[in-house]
């Protein structure tokens, strides 16, 4: 089996390599729900991303960045209740007063939702940040969204995170490796990934 590294589609059709300013983008915050810290959502990793994900929202606000947070409603009983605890935005992360909250309820945070109407009143430009839950979900197909409507996303890795799941063949397929082979499709093509939120410029 070969082990050489295949260029990225973004290499092969000249897209950019570098992340724009923080100062310059828009911060999406994607599903930092209380389901993912508890009950049968709960991902291994939430802890240390929903961490991640309050310092990039520091951050943010410092460079005055603008910020959207963005909610996944499952309906009334089901583990995204956005009317109960378990789908409220997670305390670390909580919006402030004039932060808009859009909810959604397919995993593309830009399909049948007021997101990019939202981005257009807030006079956002090309460039967003995503990080959230889950990686190889919500992230995934937000970014894919994102760029198919002409959006530059970059997402900050370790202020995401997922869950094991069952692979074709029935094994295991490990939080982490989900994590890494969703952040690879992202990068290969639909937006920029950087590690962490130091790796934004300011």
């Amino acid at each position: 089996m070969s082990s050489t590294v295949s260029p990225t589609l973004r290499q092969v059709v000249g897209l950019p390599a570098e992340p724009a300013r923080l100062a310059d983008s828009t911060l999406v915050l994607i599903d930092y729900q209380n389901t993912y810290s508890t009950g049968v959502m709960a991902l291994p990793d939430a802890a240390q991303a929903l961490a991640a994900g309050a310092r990039l929202l520091e951050r943010a606000r410092a460079a005055g960045a603008r910020v959207v947070h963005v909610v996944n409603d499952g309906g009334p009983g089901s583990p995204y209740d956005v009317r109960a605890e378990i789908g409220a935005i997670s305390a670390p992360v909580a919006p402030r007063d004039g932060e808009p909250v859009v909810v959604k309820t397919f995993p593309d945070a830009f399909h049948q939702t007021e997101l990019q109407d939202v981005l257009a009143g807030m006079e956002a430009g090309p460039d967003l940040v995503l990080a959230g839950f889950m990686t190889h979900m919500c992230v995934t197909f937000t970014a894919q969204g994102a760029f198919r409507l002409g959006y530059r996303p970059t997402v900050v890795a370790d202020a995401c995170a997922t869950r094991t799941l069952a692979g074709p063949g029935g094994a295991s397929l490990p939080a982490d490796v989900l994590h890494e082979a969703a952040l690879t499709t992202i990068g290969d093509l639909f937006g920029l990934v950087v590690p962490t939120t130091d790796a934004l410029p300011a």
